[in-house]
Parts: C-alpha cells; sequence; structure tokens
C-alpha cells in the first residue's frame, strides 16, 4: 500500500502490472474505493501500468472535511498523476471516477489521451436530489440508504448472492465525511460545454440494469464527445465491473487495443 501526499490531501494508491508499460488509471464511484476494479485488473494484459486509487474521502485515502468541489476531485487526479510521472493515460472513471475523466481530459489533455465513461454522465441529477440524499445521511448514516443503494448497483440475482455483503460493508463503512463530501461535488459538476469540446478517443459503458446512471444518460454524454463509441452491457447493474468482469475486461481490452495503447 502506497499513500501520496499531495500537500492538503494524501491519496492512497497502488500499481499492478508492467511500471514501463502504457499506463491505464482507474477511478472509483462514490461510496467505494479502489477494490471495486480488483477483477478487471487481474483479466487484464500485465503489459499495462495500472495505476489505481481511493478519492479522498474513501478507502485508505484521507477525509478532509465536507463539502468537496469537482474542482478538487480532478485536482487530486491531476496531481496524482504529475507526482507519479504519468502521460498519456487511458482514465477508467465509474459513476463519480467518470466525471473526474471529463474533467482531467478537459484540464489536462497532457495526461489523458483517452477516457472510459463507465456508468457516469457529464451531469448526475440535480442539487436537489443530492441535497436529499445528504440529509437522509445525516440523518441516518449511509445505513439508512444502503438497502436502496444495493438496488442500484446489482441486478436482483446478483442481490440474492453472499457477495453482496462485502459490497453493503463497504458502502456503509465508508467514511461519512467523505461520502456527503462527494455528494455536494458530484450536485454542484455539469460538465456538458465542456466535455462537448472534447475529441479523444472515448469509450462509454453502460449498464441496462444500472439504477443510477441509466443507459440513455450514458448515451447522451457519450455523444457529446465526437467518434466516441457506446457499450451496453446486459445483465448488469451501477458497478459492471463487479458484476460482470470478464466481459468489462474483454470490451475494456477491445478498446485499449483498437487506440493502439
Amino acid at each position: 500500500m502506497r499513500m501520496a501526499d499531495l500537500g492538503d490531501v494524501a491519496l492512497h494508491w497502488r500499481e499492478d502490472g508492467t511500471p514501463s508499460g502504457p499506463p491505464v488509471v482507474f477511478a472509483n464511484s462514490l461510496g467505494t474505493d479502489l477494490r471495486i476494479w480488483d477483477d478487471v485488473v487481474a483479466r487484464l494484459p500485465q503489459k499495462y501500468r495500472i495505476i489505481r486509487y481511493d478519492m479522498r474521502g474513501h478507502g485508505l485515502s484521507d477525509c478532509p472535511p465536507a463539502p468537496y468541489t469537482m474542482g478538487a476531485l480532478v485536482r487530486d487526479a491531476e496531481q496524482l498523476l504529475d507526482l507519479l510521472a504519468v502521460k498519456d493515460c487511458a482514465f477508467v472513471g465509474l459513476s463519480v471516477g467518470g466525471m473526474v475523466a471529463q474533467g482531467l481530459a478537459a484540464k489536462r489533455l497532457d495526461l489523458v489521451r483517452a477516457m472510459v465513461l463507465s456508468n457516469t454522465a457529464a451531469k448526475i441529477g440535480t442539487r436537489e436530489t443530492w441535497a436529499e440524499r445528504i440529509a437522509a445521511v445525516e440523518a441516518g448514516g449511509i445505513e439508512a440508504l444502503a438497502d436502496g443503494i444495493m438496488e442500484k448497483w446489482f441486478t436482483r440475482a446478483f442481490r440474492a448472492t453472499t457477495e453482496l455483503k462485502l459490497w453493503r460493508n463497504m458502502v456503509t463503512r465508508s467514511p461519512q465525511e467523505g461520502y456527503i463530501g462527494t455528494c455536494h461535488a458530484i450536485a454542484g459538476t455539469d460538465f456538458y460545454t465542456t466535455t462537448a469540446a472534447l475529441t479523444l478517443p472515448t469509450l462509454a459503458v453502460a449498464c441496462s440494469e444500472d439504477g443510477s446512471t441509466p443507459p440513455d444518460l450514458v448515451r447522451e454524454t457519450a455523444e457529446l464527445v465526437k467518434g466516441s463509441e457506446f457499450h451496453l452491457m446486459r445483465a448488469a447493474g451501477h458497478i459492471p465491473c463487479v458484476e460482470q468482469p470478464d466481459a468489462y475486461a474483454d470490451r475494456l481490452q477491445q478498446f485499449l487495443s483498437a487506440i493502439g495503447h
């Protein structure tokens, strides 16, 4: 385990694969940590330099006081990649991680040569819906929302397995301050204009059973980026890297190969 001191925050990160290989960076979703990518990383060729990190307020990274801004989350990724001397990476972001991908590509195209926007959008929800979620967490903790979150994250078949407890425990044990802080960041983000100006190779992944970012929302964001690809996964929810790691890794590898990464 490694920590990167970025000044105002320290981020937990790890590296797999080949240090000199083409870099592939993974960013987690709200209420999770870098472990959501374990099964996908295990299926990728070891020729890549695979970097994962826990966003601020998540996993083993520092948890500054809420609220957070999307600018801070993007800056965290930017500073981490600069610290690790990463250039021209393929940035794979899930949900809020996909928002970070869009913001980072708009800010530092030297760092990002391609992006995978997984189960995400240029704008997710409304300020009102996020305010309601923040109020619910403040009143009853993340536990009060956990069952509803699981319904949006996973299909009925997956929710019937014992593995569900792992992911339910992950979200309920997330730092409440970090969860609320990141909700504020998502609530204040609208990347429609900046994402529409991007032209880098992009793969957008949506899932038929995703209750958080439905396929039409992901497709709408994909259509903002000229020349992007849209891929719909069947029988998966909001966290397909957990539910269908084989299919996810295969499609990611196809994309990386097609762009010569």
